[in-house]
């Protein structure tokens, strides 16, 4: 069975870590060490997390890196998109990488398919709902921060 992966998790630390710094940046170290994560493999989720419009990366003495959009704009389930892919756990099942399964005789009456269909639609539901301002537990100051993007 998959598992969240670690570069999704380190991620969600990653953003939690932006987020509580909100407005000010924090440099590639302070959020290794805030959030307990490995430096070199960070770097590479951070660049991850900019190309997906989550992060935004700052130069200068002051640099390092913000939010690119609000906390409470950036969910569990776009993070996990992101490092992971999708949700489900088979291809089938899947809303934004649907495929049908190679030895699937009827995709339709395929009962395996509808219950992956169920767990995918609880874990979407809680982790579509679930942002990183909730997990930052900034609750209403989330409008506050920005972050960079505007």
């Amino acid at each position: 069975m998959n598992m969240l992966s670690k570069k999704a998790l380190y991620g969600i630390r990653a953003l939690i870590a932006l987020a509580q710094a909100a407005p000010d940046s924090l440099s590639t170290g302070e959020i290794a060490a805030q959030g307990s994560l490995p430096r070199k493999f960070l770097e590479l989720i951070l660049v991850s997390l900019k190309r997906a419009g989550m992060a935004v990366s700052q130069r200068g003495r002051e640099g390092g890196y913000v939010l690119a959009r609000p906390a409470n704009q950036i969910n569990l389930a776009d993070v996990i998109r992101v490092m992971d892919g999708p949700l489900a756990l088979i291809p089938c099942a899947s809303r934004t990488a649907y495929r049908a399964c190679e030895d699937c005789p009827d995709v339709e009456a395929c009962r395996i398919r509808k219950a992956m269909l169920k767990g995918r639609d609880a874990l979407a539901e809680v982790f579509e709902s679930t942002s990183i301002a909730d997990l930052a537990g900034m609750g209403d100051k989330a409008d506050l921060l920005l972050g960079a993007a505007e």
